[in-house]
């Protein structure tokens, strides 16, 4: 019964958020004419990629006087907007082969004029310059075909109180230097209030909101509420803003932020073999993500132009969407609140559990420590696996070798997603059954492999230190059910307080599993504490099916962003989920379990290692861009 409760609700779990992470289908040309149609838009993508057309090339001319046309054909009356290159934009053209030191780019402005001109305006956003060997269908064609399949819905819905101002960058990939003109030279730069920009990195998937302007409350506000009539609705939580902002990364409307503007930056980063490479083109397109991106971009811009006040920086808020359709939305400080909570439906679930099993709290304790346990050899284990595959990205000496490692990404997210699923293995099955000698010098030589193939990492020392320390302890593993269930939401209560304390907009991960879990147990101590019959467990199977899909949800756009670097992002995801599943878990397969996790590491170490054959790395003279 525990079994086939376990897996089912792993599998539902996995196969809702797995539907919940897909793109939105294209619509065609018989779309409204108020609605986005990636199928009008693939027509303006295929024009501007036919062919790479970086600054200073006869396709980028060519692709500026049909941007030009276009815009006027929508009745923007286009302006050109010259724009000096710094010095950084003119070594990176040197390195293509443009040695020209009088070569200069070109903005390109319109404007749709608002019933109300004095309100402040709306910006569209994309860039039109590629690098020197990719034709961009997605970086950044799709951006500017789906601007300008927007603005002709827009136009089609009625008039708008705010004027729209529709922005095609010249050199982003250079140093944005096409933005930084745009904001600090053009007459309209000061008449702007909000923006919206369009970005790829890569050619596929869901398109994702990560990154907004300072003090995000108003922003959040209105771009939830909009995105309720976008197709696919839409992907983003303040986690991801957070880390974006906090990363060395940075497109056009890293400019507009540093103004201190409202607005929102989109962008897909699926499919990431296509990023500055040959092989972007129309044709290997994700038609899925175009209308995804554009869709958000028309509501959003849409929103935005008709708002009876522009968005004003404040307080910034603590949001994530639910399976890509709703989201939910507090106040930083209302996660105190959640936490307390959590705590509480804790004590009450340990209570019931000790009235009725006579749970000792020190097995909850070494229920925690398993927990920290499988976080710190996760830790230490998913860094070796992920070595196996290449470099570090912070390492790459030469573009070529970035760009390899983004192909190589699905191999590497494959080695880490085996690894996790391993290690969740192992907790399940209880580590007596692996051996605690086998599993502390699985950590130890998984050390020595991330020190010798990716350099001393203090964090690496660290974890490895906590968990050959828990794995030598014969007391560092609980001895219940109930014991390991609840050490476990005691951890992530516990770390979720210490997020809170110190990045509020990230702890929602932790606070909002956390205290799912504790209703779960909660309700199963109300139902049957000695959890052995089957009503007893449905809470957990619940919480496992909604929260285990919210998180795959949440696990692959996460692993795209930073998992080339840090990929034991993925082990703090696998124990949200195995908190979750804990007491569905079936104890008397412990042996079989164990077989599992070691067929599991073997074959993420070969997963991790295909990566090199697969996806090998030759020269390029291309730069990081």
């Amino acid at each position: 019964m525990r079994l086939v409760l376990f897996l089912t609700a792993l599998m539902l779990a996995l196969v809702l958020g797995v539907a919940a992470s897909q793109t939105p289908s294209p619509r065609g040309t018989n779309t409204p004419v108020t609605a986005f149609s990636a199928a009008r838009a693939m027509v303006d993508v295929r024009e501007i990629a036919r062919y790479p057309h970086p600054v200073g090339s006869a396709d980028h001319d060519r692709v500026r006087d049909y941007l030009t046309r276009r815009m006027a054909a929508l009745g923007l009356n286009p302006g050109l907007q010259a724009v000096t290159l710094s010095p950084e934009a003119l070594t990176r053209l040197a390195r293509w082969g443009q040695t020209s030191a009088s070569l200069s780019g070109t903005n390109i402005v319109g404007v749709l004029p608002g019933t109300d001109p004095a309100l402040p305006a709306v910006l569209l956003m994309a860039h039109y310059d590629t690098v020197a060997d990719s034709p961009g269908a997605a970086d950044d064609s799709t951006g500017i075909a789906a601007t300008l399949e927007a603005v002709r819905a827009i136009e089609a819905r009625g008039p708008v109180r705010r004027s729209l101002v529709l922005l095609f960058t010249d050199a982003e990939e250079l140093n944005l230097d096409g933005a930084r003109a745009f904001f600090s030279e053009h007459p309209l730069r000061d008449r702007i209030g909000a923006v919206v920009n369009l970005e790829a990195r890569g050619g596929g998937g869901r398109a994702m909101m990560f990154e907004t302007g300072p003090g995000n409350a108003d922003t959040i506000a209105l771009f939830t509420r909009a995105m309720a009539r976008a197709d696919g609705g839409s992907t983003s939580t303040s986690l991801a803003v957070f880390v974006y902002e906090r990363m060395p990364n940075g497109t056009d409307f890293t400019i507009a932020r540093q103004r201190g503007l409202a607005g929102v930056n989109l962008a897909f980063i699926g499919r990431p073999d296509q990023y500055h490479a040959p092989a972007a083109t129309p044709d290997a397109l994700d038609q899925g993500s175009v209308q995804h991106i554009g869709s958000q971009a028309l509501e959003a811009t849409d929103a935005f132009l008709r708002a009876p006040t522009a968005p004003r920086a404040g307080e910034s808020r603590v949001y994530a969407d639910i399976l890509g359709r709703i989201f939910l939305s507090h106040r930083p400080a209302t996660g105190w609140t959640l936490l307390a909570a959590a705590l509480a439906l804790t004590a009450f679930a340990f209570w019931g559990a000790r009235h009725a099993t006579r749970l000792p709290i020190a097995d909850v304790g070494r229920g925690l420590l398993s927990g920290l346990w499988m976080l710190s050899a996760g830790l230490v284990t998913m860094q070796a696996v992920r070595l196996l595959a290449g470099p570090l990205a912070a390492r790459a000496e030469t573009a070529e070798t970035y760009y390899g490692l983004l192909r190589r990404l699905p191999w590497i997210e494959g080695g880490a997603a085996l690894t996790a699923l391993a290690l969740a293995l192992v907790l399940m099955a209880g580590r007596e059954a692996v051996g605690r000698g086998v599993l502390v010098g699985t950590v130890l030589v998984a050390c020595v492999v991330a020190t010798l193939l990716g350099g001393i990492d203090p964090l690496v020392l660290v974890a490895t230190a906590i968990a050959t320390g828990l794995g030598l302890w014969s007391q560092a593993a609980p001895r219940s059910t109930w014991g390991g269930w609840l050490g476990l939401i005691a951890l992530i209560i516990l770390l979720g307080t210490a997020v809170q304390a110190i990045a509020p907009e990230a702890a929602f991960l932790m606070v909002w599993t956390g205290l799912l879990a504790a209703s779960a147990a909660a309700l199963s101590a109300l139902i049957g504490a000695r959890l052995q019959s089957l009503a007893s467990l449905v809470p957990a199977a619940v919480a496992t099916v909604l929260g285990g899909a919210w998180l795959v949800t949440l696990s692959h756009p996460v692993f795209l962003g930073i998992g080339m670097d840090l990929p034991g992002v993925l082990i703090l995801m696998a124990v949200l989920i195995l908190m979750l599943a804990r007491p569905l878990a079936p104890p008397a397969l412990s042996r079989h379990l164990a077989g599992a996790c070691a067929a599991c590491l073997i074959l993420a170490c070969g997963v991790s290692l295909a990566a090199r054959s697969a996806e090998p790395m030759t020269p390029a003279a291309v730069d990081v861009g």
